[in-house]
C-alpha cells in the first residue's frame, strides 16, 4: 500500500473511517489500519486535531505566538532549550525558525493576563532564553487549511453620483 496516498487522504479528511479510507484506495480494510497504525507507532501520523473557532462559543479563551532569542548550547545546540520549553502545558507548539528569533511559540490561555505570567514567570527566567517578544492574536481568518467565517463584503448598491 502506498503510505503517501493514505497521509494525503488523513492530511485532508482526519475523521475518515478505515472503511472509507479502503474503498477510496482500493485496499483491504485490515491492510488500511495496519499501516495506519504502522503510521501512528513510527510517529508520522503525531495526532488527530480538531479546528475550534473560539469566537463562537462563550468561553475566555486567547491565543498568543511568542518569539524567543536564545542561546544555543554547547555539543546541544538549540534541543535542549526546546527541550525544556516543550514541557511546559502552556505550549501547544514549539518552532526552531530563522529570523529575529531562534523559537516561535503558540500559546493557548484563558486571559491575556495568563499569557504575561507565563512568559514573566515560566519562560524569560529560563537559562538560555535572552528575549521575548509576545504577539496576541486579535482574530483568525484562516487555522490548519481552514478558513474562519469571514464577513463577506457588503455590496454598495447606490447609483454613483458625479458633480
Amino acid at each position: 500500500m502506498d503510505e503517501m496516498k493514505l497521509l494525503d487522504l488523513l492530511s485532508e479528511y482526519p475523521r475518515a473511517t478505515v472503511t472509507d479510507l479502503a474503498d477510496i484506495l482500493g485496499e483491504k480494510e485490515e491492510d488500511v489500519e495496519s499501516v495506519k497504525k504502522s503510521l501512528e507507532d513510527r510517529k508520522i501520523i503525531c495526532g488527530y486535531h480538531t479546528v475550534i473557532n473560539w469566537d463562537k462559543t462563550n468561553i475566555d479563551h486567547v491565543d498568543a505566538f511568542i518569539g524567543v532569542s536564545a542561546k544555543p548550547e554547547r555539543d546541544r545546540g538549540y534541543d535542549k532549550i526546546a527541550e525544556r520549553i516543550a514541557r511546559f502545558p502552556e505550549v501547544s507548539s514549539l518552532y526552531l525558525t530563522s529570523g529575529t528569533s531562534e523559537f516561535l511559540l503558540s500559546i493557548n490561555a484563558k486571559t491575556m493576563r495568563e499569557v504575561a505570567d507565563f512568559v514573566g514567570e515560566k519562560l524569560a527566567p529560563l537559562e538560555g532564553v535572552a528575549s521575548t517578544v509576545t504577539m496576541f492574536v486579535l482574530k483568525k481568518y484562516k487555522v490548519n487549511g481552514v478558513t474562519m467565517e469571514i464577513r463577506p463584503e457588503v455590496e454598495d448598491d447606490r447609483l454613483p453620483v458625479s458633480a
